[in-house]
């Protein structure tokens, strides 16, 4: 994780009007930066990458939290606050550009899909919930505007 992605990071979580807001800005915009970076056909050393993780989030927001644990909130329903935030969309995609925001679904949906491989629990529930709201809106404005073009 290189300093210009922790200063990205730094900088969405300064966006959060509180400090449990901010907490929230930087769990999920370092949770997407860390999913988003599972992308890639390199193969992964995870004891290092989570060590540099570890290692931002315990200087930037304090012992208590790690990768482990910002992956799992989420996947709870905690996180549909932050990713309904217009203010929180605002920020990831003016300083998180390289993370697309129409990313965001598919990569909750990867972080659920590792949680029910990891622990076997079963994934249904609010952010999966969310994530299909998402697919339908999608779908439906992928319709209108198919449809406005037929015109």
């Amino acid at each position: 994780m290189d300093d210009n992605t922790q200063q990205k990071i730094l900088a969405v979580t300064r966006c959060g009007l509180t400090v449990p807001e901010a907490t929230g800005f930087f769990r999920v915009a370092l949770g997407l930066h860390y999913l988003a970076g599972l992308m890639t056909k390199e193969t992964l050393d995870f004891k290092k990458l989570d060590k540099e993780y570890n290692r931002f989030i315990y200087r930037s927001i304090g012992k208590g939290h790690s990768i482990t644990s910002i992956l799992q909130y989420m996947s709870g329903e905690k996180v549909i606050k932050v990713i309904d935030s217009p203010r929180f969309l605002r920020a990831f995609a003016e300083y998180c550009d390289e993370v697309a925001v129409d990313s965001i679904p598919f990569l909750l949906g990867l972080n659920l899909g590792v949680a029910k491989d990891l622990s076997g629990i079963d994934v249904r529930g609010p952010v999966a919930d969310w994530i299909e709201r998402q697919r339908v809106l999608r779908e439906e404005q992928e319709e209108r505007r198919a449809a406005g073009e037929g015109l």
